[in-house]
């Protein structure tokens, strides 16, 4: 750990962790920050300073500022994938009929949905891999009039592919149609602003590198969007006003109870009761890596990427990520890859993620070159044994 950007926080990890981009380990100042909001729910007035309540607004305030985003034009949902969901809703989709354009290299757990609306009567187009990326020329080829939305990743699961989003959505706003982004392998690992790239929609999940806990996410939605959108479900956190005229004292009206929502983000996408821990842990985080600078984050990363690219196929691993990505993944195709290095990554107390033919290494602020000589090591071990 010596050496690394993020040493004096991540002081406890055991053996050698390459796998952020699955989960990311938690900071040590993270876990005083979620301690204290636990402690706080003794109830026993034993830290009268502190005020658990403001943080919600100030995470999401914080968050918006991340990606360059007002406040009115963020909300928090469960996950990524929850928000894909939404905004599908949002869509009148597949009520409206048409085509959704995608592509192999999208987060895997989509395709569900996606093959979900292709049997309610959408177009569903997926996009091939062509040498570790989705061209543009095959997204131009695929869009029509009748092209709703095009949902993509701002840098890949698979591969760590990252899409030119501002080409996207200049593609996509020509024929009408609007642009969905999974950011959740950018935000917090590479710069990343939303009225640049000019997407629609956003989501993402904080347990990755946003070095959150699983349980709760963000959505953006441009605002000009917002009074476009069908509101896909309705729960008490979406109220800008309520009154109620059914109970002992209550002011007369015509209606039992009237409510009014919010005319924003939250008003669109918001339900009930989120992670109030996830919302103490960000608290730390965001704060966390607006000090340490997500370009200098990013910075800090890349020789160690190119280090592995290097290194990793003179052991017979074909690279899959385009040389020109700078996120912070890097993979890798092997046949049988599973069944060749599992147990002697395991024996070396490496851990990264490894397919039945892929190796994916995600580099962290925690990382240094010395883990990715480990992983060398352990995968030179598991060829020859």
């Amino acid at each position: 750990m010596n050496g690394s950007l993020g040493a004096d926080q991540f002081p406890d990890i055991a053996g050698t962790y390459l796998d952020a981009g699955s989960v990311h380990p938690f900071a040590k100042g993270a876990r005083e920050a979620v301690k204290r909001f636990l402690d706080s729910r003794a109830m026993n007035g034993a830290d009268p300073t502190y005020s658990f309540g403001p943080l919600r607004q100030t995470v999401l305030d914080r968050f918006a500022r991340l990606i360059n985003a007002s406040a009115r034009e963020v909300a928090y949902v469960q996950s990524t994938s929850a928000g894909e969901q939404l905004f599908i809703n949002a869509l009148d989709i597949p009520r409206v009929g048409g085509r959704i354009v995608t592509d192999a290299l999208h987060f895997f757990g989509s395709f569900h949905l996606y093959n979900e609306l292709e049997k309610a009567g959408m177009e569903v187009v997926v996009l091939p891999m062509r040498e570790g990326r989705i061209r543009m020329s095959d997204m131009e080829t695929a869009m029509n009039g009748q092209t709703r939305l095009v949902a993509v990743s701002a840098i890949s699961t698979i591969n760590g592919f990252q899409h030119d989003l501002k080409a996207v959505a200049d593609l996509a706003h020509a024929y009408g149609a609007k642009v969905y982004v999974d950011a959740v392998h950018a935000l917090g690992a590479v710069p990343f602003d939303v009225k640049a790239t000019g997407i629609d929609m956003l989501a993402t999940a904080s347990y990755k590198w946003l070095m959150g806990d699983m349980g709760l996410g963000f959505v953006y939605v441009r605002e000009e969007l917002i009074p476009q959108l069908k509101r896909p479900q309705a729960g008490y956190q979406q109220l800008a006003a309520f009154s109620s005229h059914a109970h002992p004292y209550d002011p007369p009206g015509e209606r039992p109870f009237v409510t009014r929502a919010r005319d924003d983000a939250t008003g669109l996408f918001a339900m009930g009761t989120f992670s109030n821990t996830g919302v103490a842990h960000l608290d730390w985080s965001l704060d966390y890596l607006d000090q340490l600078g997500v370009a200098n984050v990013q910075a800090y990363r890349q020789p160690i990427i190119d280090y592995a690219r290097a290194e990793i196929p003179r052991l017979g691993f074909e690279p899959i990520t385009p040389e020109d990505s700078t996120g912070p993944l890097v993979a890798f195709a092997k046949k049988d890859a599973r069944a060749l290095h599992s147990e002697a990554l395991k024996a070396a107390g490496v851990q990264t993620t490894l397919g039945a033919n892929r190796l994916r290494v995600s580099v962290s602020v925690f990382n240094t070159k010395a883990d990715i000589d480990r992983l060398l090591e352990a995968l030179s071990a598991g060829a020859t044994s």
